[in-house]
């Protein structure tokens, strides 16, 4: 979307004077926020080089030489993602009718979902509640002067942008709490085939694994949004994407963020690479460049990695929530003024947050979370070579997001989980039943455990299910036992067959993903003929690094080689 021309002066201070009207406006409207269309091992490593501060790699090969966009190594994450919570979080508190919609122009749109898969949208709670997901993305884009001159390796100047941080905000159903969940930007996987909606370039999926940063390249963040769900398996409802010269406009219009190190730092190697973050001892508030500087610093930071890196990020996030929260400057209309100008323009939305109405309606759900109930974590990984890969404990992670389980432990204990509603299409007789059974037993640990198609499928023929048959062609890797249908037709069969089994309902999943009724034999029924469903541990991983939203007291350790005196 083209941004509108300011609308001068003149409309700006008459802002303050239309503020009654402003929120009549505000009032009118769809809020957008829930009711949008849900988005939907090889080991081809990318060449993509680790330059995240100096600008001297991160791009596939022919994308030029420019620092990728930074996502994290084995935790590198939320670079941009507070200026994503700051629009939210503060709102947008424009005046004036000419002013609103001058703001509505500021906001660039563009497609949720490029993907051909989509993920289906939670089941509502009890009280007929549903959780929200925004894939929160950083764009390394070098397409003005100020993002290029922030952004160094010049010679890339309106290359590809890459996905620098990619960071997913889950807020709970009830509204009570908040989870974060952040994907280092060379993660290895699969990039799904992408459209891009403006010209109809189709993108093929990746051949093997790649970085999951060169995800922005194949047609925009609905690729990004369509890579997040292949993986997790966990339904986005929206995204925002921000760039380089929106982090410094943010947290200037904020008016600074506290952050804190344990000794003097100097982010700057003997080669020149490093963000150039200089700060004395303390704790100090930073804002403009140098709040840019702290989000990329990885030269100086405990290790080097992009696990320190992120651990500074998420001190950097929960400190700005809690500024936003506290500073009762940003009452001020004209501070507010300029904190929706700064974040109006800083943005890229999906249709359905492409409004200051929607985007404040937004704010107005995230803001009921209270900091001790944000929870901010990186996804489990390992390293390969010198890339990372998600480990068992991030798939973990993701099913704790997927069933809306707070990340802080301390969700009211569940109860057992009732028998869901009959199904408005009831079970076909079991002999009239087609069950494709694929063996699901390959573990990062243990290889796939022969045989283990055939003998569930013996198990449903003697049963009585004549039409079971075991696929060999397919050998995915699960988890968990879990019985998937592709239509609401099939519902009733693949609950029949999951009861014959002795399968909970709740292993029984709708997916585009398969044809017919397809049964997965998982992890967990490895050996034997009776299934039994392992206890559920909804411990967030110790391995996620999780932080909390009230934690004032983190302090970043300081390399010693980067420090001064």
């Amino acid at each position: 979307m083209t941004r509108s021309s300011v609308q001068g002066e003149d409309t700006q201070e008459g802002a303050t004077d239309a503020l009654e009207r402003a929120e009549a406006v505000r009032g009118d409207g769809d809020n957008g926020v829930g009711d949008t269309e849900g988005s939907t091992e090889g080991s081809t490593e990318s060449t993509t080089e680790d330059s995240s501060e100096d600008g001297t790699g991160g791009r596939p090969a022919g994308a030029g030489a420019a620092e990728g966009p930074r996502p994290r190594r084995r935790r590198r994450v939320l670079r941009w993602t507070a200026v994503v919570l700051a629009v939210v979080l503060a709102g947008t508190a424009g005046a004036g009718y000419l002013y609103y919609e001058h703001l509505n122009d500021n906001i660039r749109q563009d497609a949720l979902n490029l993907g051909d898969s989509k993920v289906a949208a939670p089941t509502p709670n009890a009280a007929g509640q549903t959780p929200l997901n925004i894939l929160v993305i950083g764009s390394d884009a070098r397409d003005s002067e100020e993002n290029q001159q922030l952004g160094g390796a010049r010679e890339t100047f309106g290359s590809t942008p890459l996905a620098d941080v990619q960071m997913l905000v889950h807020l709970s159903a009830d509204r009570s709490n908040m989870s974060v969940v952040s994907m280092p930007r060379d993660t290895l996987l699969e990039i799904p085939k992408c459209t891009d909606p403006d010209d109809g370039e189709v993108y093929p999926a990746s051949e093997g694994r790649v970085m999951t940063n060169q995800s922005l390249g194949h047609g925009g963040p609905g690729c990004t949004v369509a890579t997040w769900q292949g993986l997790t398996g966990i339904h986005i409802d929206h995204f925002v994407m921000v760039d380089f010269a929106g982090v410094v406009s943010m947290a200037d219009a904020v008016g600074g963020v506290p952050v804190c190190v344990d000794a003097n730092i100097h982010s700057r190697d003997n080669s020149g690479h490093g963000s150039g973050l200089k700060l004395a001892k303390g704790t100090h508030p930073v804002k403009g460049e140098q709040a840019l500087q702290w989000l990329r610093t990885r030269y100086g930071f405990e290790d080097g990695s992009d696990l320190a890196r992120a651990k500074a990020q998420h001190m950097y996030l929960n400190s700005m929530v809690r500024v936003l929260r506290e500073n009762a400057t940003l009452s001020s209309p004209n501070r507010l003024r300029r904190l929706a100008e700064e974040a109006t323009e800083a943005l890229t939305v999906d249709p359905g947050l492409d409004s200051v109405k929607k985007l404040y309606d937004l704010s107005n759900e995230l803001r009921r979370v209270k900091p001790e109930r944000i929870t901010m974590t990186t996804m489990p990984n390992r390293y390969v070579g010198a890339r990372v890969e998600p480990t068992e404990d991030a798939e973990q992670l993701f099913r704790l997001v997927r069933e809306d389980i707070a990340l802080d432990g301390r969700d009211a204990k569940k109860k057992p989980d009732a028998e869901p509603e009959p199904p408005a299409d009831p079970a076909a007789p079991d002999d009239e039943i087609a069950v494709q059974v694929r063996n699901g037993t390959r573990t990062d640990e243990l290889g796939t455990a022969p045989g283990r198609a055939n003998t569930v499928t013996g198990l449903l023929v003697e049963r009585g299910f004549a039409k079971a048959v075991a696929d060999p062609s397919v050998l995915p890797s699960e988890d968990r036992t879990v019985i998937r249908y592709p239509s609401a037709d099939l519902e009733g069969d693949a609950r029949r067959v999951a009861k014959s089994l002795g399968i909970p309902a709740s292993s029984v999943k709708r997916s585009t993903d398969v044809s017919g009724v397809t049964l997965v034999v998982g992890a967990d029924w490895r050996e034997g003929t009776a299934y039994k469903a392992p206890e559920s541990d909804d411990r967030t991983p110790e391995s996620a690094e999780a932080l909390n939203g009230a934690d004032d007291s983190a302090c970043m350790h300081v390399s010693p080689a980067f420090t001064w005196s």
